[in-house]
């Protein structure tokens, strides 16, 4: 098996802090691995050294030869590109190039007729149609339309999602992805782990997302306290045989412990200036020393805070909508929240998650209807936008502007400099600013910041996003046991399915439905009714009514208008086609041309008429 990239005594230090030494790793053609470990133990910076994005500090890396190396950092950087179309085609790639050439005229010269003929012949001619094909369907599943877009106008999650929508159009011999599931929606991500798990593709990537760790890779690298340790197996296989090496190095710490104490004992026993000191028991004192220091069992984040007493009345939402600029996001929704609801909200990007949770918040008022807040209701609300901090702000103030002192589960009282360190945040950290902490810490300020508040009615928004495995556990663990009412916007399937218990699905054109069960039921009975032509069955319907009337959206209506313009083009061009095929005396690459032309004409003219039937419908209905 050939050896695409390996790297030997690899260390690396940022500001004399040793992230890891000595590590020495290869990636073999055909394996698909995944990086874990804490947060800090350098699992993003190791990625950066093998694909060559930075030197590491110690040690050498070697690439096999002309390599073909696809790397998806956490934040693309987009080097001279200006536009979406700048950056996803290569200047030296004369297929690229030629369907840059098509796609920029069909969107701002569709009736340059005598141009397109030029191009699409051009396309026939080096058998471009199926990778233009290809590229479509990225760029469209990554909700990437208008290729003359500006980059700098782009929010993060689209930057990202450019990025991994560039990488899969090359298809590098190796793709080493930095959390390539951040900024997509569900059924994106299941898409993508189809993709990268065609044929046999080399893969070495971080994610936090267990379902999709356990569905690509098979095999993980865990990075723990500056060593690799190799698991042959996927994520299941990794957490028994994690379990197995725990227990053990607990068992072996204790023992270590108690032979240190003996051994310190006998060495502040020998006076200082002696000489007579077996040297060979000294040197075994340092080496088990050694072996003890920073050893001991793994601190974990607690989780435990007290929650405010919650009367009878919790919220309710009576026939709420809410749309912005022409498109409607919420229409007519009604749910009466009860006491032990866990519940998840399932959608794709875009289709209102966030705007539902802004009105359960006060964030944003409806436009329609009304939503009455039970007096006792006490709501957190960990948001996407992050915690709010100034820039001199110490980590230490963030928790004493809420109070000096907190309330834990158990009723007893701890000043704000223990509870920073039950979540694992030492003095050293506790003094410094906020804006020195790692992304995830950050995270894990900001979740502390809402529990200390102790809330009744608590609202996740993507909180997995920069948090490593094991504090995910944890923060699993305390959501398991919360009394409070639960809602949760995740990408994350594993913690949909471990936490919700009802679905909100966010379905479009502001229409919620509300569905018992967890995120895998939901998706088996959508493969089910797939299978046998039905619409699934909502569950629980009686709380929300469905409208009578589906009205198009804004963007749907622009569409629809363009719709019949495009068809007859496409129809026209077509027809020009077949009156070429009929000539007389056509030679057999003129003839393939043709034929290339018209299956693809007609691959686009079923599409649009496709999508002109589906939005008739919903006018009409």
């Amino acid at each position: 098996m050939s050896t695409y990239i390996s790297a030997e005594n690899l260390g690396h230090s940022f500001h004399d802090n040793w992230l890891f030494k000595n590590l020495t790793i290869g990636i073999n053609r055909g394996r698909r691995v995944a990086l874990v470990g804490v947060n800090g133990a350098g699992k993003s910076t190791l990625l950066k050294i093998l694909s060559g994005a930075i030197k590491p500090t110690e040690g050498k890396v070697a690439q096999a030869r002309d390599l073909n190396v696809g790397y998806l950092e956490q934040d693309p950087f987009f080097k001279n590109a200006v536009t979406i179309s700048d950056y996803i085609f290569h200047a030296d790639n004369i297929q690229q190039q030629l369907i840059r050439r098509y796609e920029e005229l069909l969107e701002n010269d569709p009736d340059n007729m005598k141009e397109m003929d030029k191009i699409m012949e051009e396309m026939s001619e080096i058998d471009a149609w199926d990778y233009e094909y290809k590229i479509k369907t990225i760029l469209g599943r990554l909700d990437i339309h208008h290729l003359n877009q500006h980059i700098n106008t782009l929010s993060g999650g689209q930057k990202k999602r450019l990025a991994l929508a560039r990488l899969l159009i090359e298809d590098p011999e190796i793709y080493i992805l930095d959390e390539p599931t951040n900024h997509l929606d569900i059924d994106t991500i299941e898409w993508l782990e189809k993709l990268l798990t065609e044929g046999s593709k080399t893969i070495l990537m971080v994610t936090h997302d267990r379902y999709f760790l356990d569905n690509v890779c098979n095999e993980i690298l865990e990075i723990d306290k500056g060593k690799i340790i190799p698991y042959f197996g996927n994520y299941g296989y990794y957490l028994e045989k994690k379990a197995e090496r725990e227990a053990s190095d607990e068992a072996s710490f204790q023992k270590n412990s108690n032979l240190l104490r003996k051994e310190l004992e006998w060495m502040r026993r020998q006076p200082k200036a002696r000489g007579t000191k077996s040297k060979s028991r000294i040197d075994a004192f340092y080496d088990l020393e050694d072996k003890t220091k920073n050893n001991g069992p793994k601190q974990n984040v607690e989780l435990t805070v007290k929650i405010a007493r919650q009367g009878n009345k919790i919220m309710e939402m009576h026939h709420v909508s809410k749309g912005f600029n022409g498109n409607t996001y919420v229409n007519d929704f009604s749910y009466v929240f009860k006491k032990g609801d866990r519940i998840g909200l399932a959608g794709k990007n875009g289709s209102g998650k966030s705007t539902l949770l802004n009105m359960i918040t006060g964030g944003l008022q409806p436009d329609g209807g009304e939503i009455v807040k039970g007096e006792t209701t006490v709501l957190g609300y960990f948001n996407q936008a992050g915690l709010s901090f100034k820039e001199d702000e110490r980590v230490i103030d963030i928790v004493k502007n809420v109070a000096e002192f907190i309330t834990m589960a158990d009723g007893k009282m701890i000043s704000a400099s223990a509870l920073l360190t039950l979540f694992l945040f030492p003095p050293a950290k506790q003094y410094g600013m906020v804006s020195k902490l790692s992304g995830g810490e950050k995270k894990r300020l900001h979740l502390m910041s809402i529990l200390i508040r102790n809330p009744n009615f608590l609202i996740l928004d993507e909180p997995t996003n920069d948090l490593d495995i094991d504090t995910l556990n944890v923060l699993e663990e305390f959501l398991t046991t919360y009394p409070g009412i639960l809602m949760i916007v995740s990408h994350d399937r594993y913690l949909l399915d471990k936490m919700a218990e009802q679905l909100f699905i966010m379905e479009g054109n502001g229409q919620v439905r509300i569905y018992n069960g967890n995120y895998s039921s939901f998706r088996i009975e959508q493969e089910e009714a797939k299978q046998s032509n039905k619409k699934p069955a909502a569950a629980a319907p009686v709380q929300v009514e469905t409208p009578k009337k589906v009205k198009l959206s804004f963007k749907e209506e622009k569409e629809y208008a363009g719709l019949e313009k495009e068809i007859s083009d496409i129809e026209n061009m077509l027809k020009a086609t077949t009156e070429e095929l009929n000539v007389s005396n056509i030679d057999t690459k003129k003839l393939q041309q043709l034929t290339d032309k018209i299956a693809y004409l007609n691959k686009q003219l079923d599409a649009k008429s496709m999508r002109w039937i589906e939005l008739s419908e919903l006018k009409e209905a």
